[in-house]
């Protein structure tokens, strides 16, 4: 994949990148795997597996109806914007993952809470994945906390998701089902078509992310790509799919 270390060579950002065989479970490309980043909304993926495994473990449903709290509803959001009042928790978890909806994750951080989210990620082996505040909680962000990860945690979090360990088999085909409704076409997706991806996007100001599993016609795999230090967001999401589709070529 010597056309990756080319771009890599030319990014004029920092690159976290990982892609791994998930049959053989090889990581084929590995850079900057435990350099902790600002996860933007990747988080949310850690949270949907906290959140079912919460519903499974506390015989609740899908189905029960969480009220939406004011102070959680912000901008650019599907439940803001229909001033919701209440959803279902699957609502919650799919808006959270499809339109990466942040009043929709507040309101599912609220119902287990920082604690229970945090021994979570630690229990399931993501150990420099944190949470330490709402979505678009741009005071805590000013006083230093933020939401980190690593491309190690996010790779060890996808083989999870993919092998199908984490639930029950309903709610592991739930989690997979979500993500590969994702609406973000324009990274990973970006240059191929027809493709079933599992993943999840991340955007900051100057951080770009997806991560996801690609199920391919003649091999599955994992990839994350991971932009910091980004001072041309159009660049990043374009950057995204070239390295993707240069993956995906491979696989072929």
């Amino acid at each position: 994949m010597e056309q990756i270390r080319t771009l890599l060579d030319e990014a004029n950002c920092k690159v976290h990148l990982v892609v791994k065989d998930l049959k053989t479970d090889q990581y084929l490309i590995a850079e900057k795997m435990d350099e902790v980043f600002p996860s933007a909304s990747i988080i949310k993926v850690p949270i949907l597996l906290a959140v079912l495994h919460y519903v499974q473990e506390n015989q609740f449903s899908l189905t029960d109806v969480v009220e939406i709290s004011p102070e959680n509803k912000v901008d650019f959001s599907v439940i803001t914007e229909q001033d919701l009042t209440s959803c279902t928790i699957y609502e919650l978890l799919l808006w959270m993952i499809i339109t990466s909806d942040n009043s929709a994750t507040n309101e599912l951080i609220d119902l287990l809470g920082f604690e229970k989210l945090n021994h979570y990620f630690k229990k399931i082996g993501l150990a420099h994945t944190n949470l330490e505040r709402k979505m678009m909680d741009f005071e805590k962000i000013n006083l230093g906390y933020d939401n980190v990860t690593t491309a190690r945690d996010m790779a060890h979090l996808f083989s999870l998701i993919y092998q199908q360990q984490l639930l029950i088999d309903e709610f592991n085909k739930i989690a997979i089902d979500i993500l590969c409704k994702q609406r973000d076409y324009e990274r990973l997706k970006r240059y191929i078509a027809d493709v079933r991806i599992a993943h999840k996007t991340g955007s900051l100001d100057t951080v770009c992310h997806d991560a996801g599993i690609v199920y391919h016609p003649t091999m599955d795999y994992l990839i994350g790509v991971f932009l910091t230090e980004l001072n041309d967001f159009e660049f990043g999401k374009r950057f995204i799919g070239r390295i993707s589709k240069i993956v995906y070529d491979y696989f072929e």
